[in-house]
């Protein structure tokens, strides 16, 4: 088994809102993988004392704790029992009612369970890519948010109204009940020869840039490595900076990557 992870902040001025790891228990039996991608919230009062890596840090530890120790329980009650724990610690002090309480993007694979197959969770704009034995690449995405008209995400107001509201999207804050949200499945571990989980910061590499199709970005994580695909995407932005062009949404953003062969 191949495990490869990375991830670097947008700017060195902020700190890196993105959460990755990896769990591989002591058994030796499968394995879990985990990336957020934390919501950046607009300048001004959001109703919590606590920024965005620290909600990160511990909904991604609550999630891949619990991946692992309840194997049999399904993704989206996991997701749920770790909202609820993360919602608990600040529940006290903290609006956790505030359309813009910390939130995040999921991404979760578990391998090696009861049930034989390798199980995913996608919850908002990040991406899980899977590749079968053949070398085909499936991306699974939750793309509520790209199916939203443009106009509709042009101000934080406008944003805030389709925020974890039904006919808008939807991103792990402090309500449990989102969890029945998120897009999961399963497939056969014999049908899976490798994944990874991509932050949009690292998805853009196809989805904003068009540098290649998914297949082409699996393709690079094989040979150059999480941290080869981040390398990748910096040094777009960059060319993309001293052009002049305008891009959709933020230019430079945090970027993580887990990327495992099994």
């Amino acid at each position: 088994m191949r495990i490869e992870l990375a991830t670097s902040p947008g700017s060195a001025d902020r700190p890196n809102e993105d959460w990755a790891a990896v769990a591989l228990p002591a058994s030796g039996q499968g394995g879990a993988l985990v990336a957020l991608d934390g919501v950046t919230p607009p300048e001004g009062d959001y109703g919590c004392e606590h920024g965005v890596p620290w909600f990160t840090a511990r909904l991604g530890g609550a999630l891949l704790e619990l991946s692992v120790s309840l194997p049999e329980d399904p993704l989206t009650e996991i997701l749920a029992a770790a909202i609820r724990r993360t919602a608990d610690v600040h529940r006290i002090g903290c609006d956790l009612s505030h359309v813009r309480t910390p939130q995040a993007t999921v991404v979760m694979a578990r391998w090696g369970g009861p049930s034989g197959e390798v199980e995913h969770l996608v919850l908002s704009d990040s991406v899980l890519l899977l590749e079968s034995p053949e070398g085909e690449v499936r991306a699974v995405l939750d793309d509520r948010i790209d199916r939203l008209p443009r106009e509709s995400l042009r101000t934080h107001a406008s944003a805030d109204r389709l925020r974890n509201a039904e006919g808008g999207f939807f991103t792990a804050a402090a309500d449990p009940g989102v969890a029945a949200r998120a897009v999961t499945g399963s497939t056969p571990r014999n049908r899976v020869r490798a994944l990874a989980a991509l932050t949009d910061g690292a998805s853009r590499w196809v989805e904003m840039f068009d540098e290649g199709d998914w297949g082409a970005c699996l393709g690079v994580l094989r040979k150059e490595g999480a941290q080869g695909l981040i390398d990748r995407v910096r040094t777009v932005e960059t060319g993309v900076e001293e052009s002049g062009r305008v891009v959709r949404w933020k230019l430079h953003d945090d970027a993580a990557v887990v990327f495992a062969e099994l």
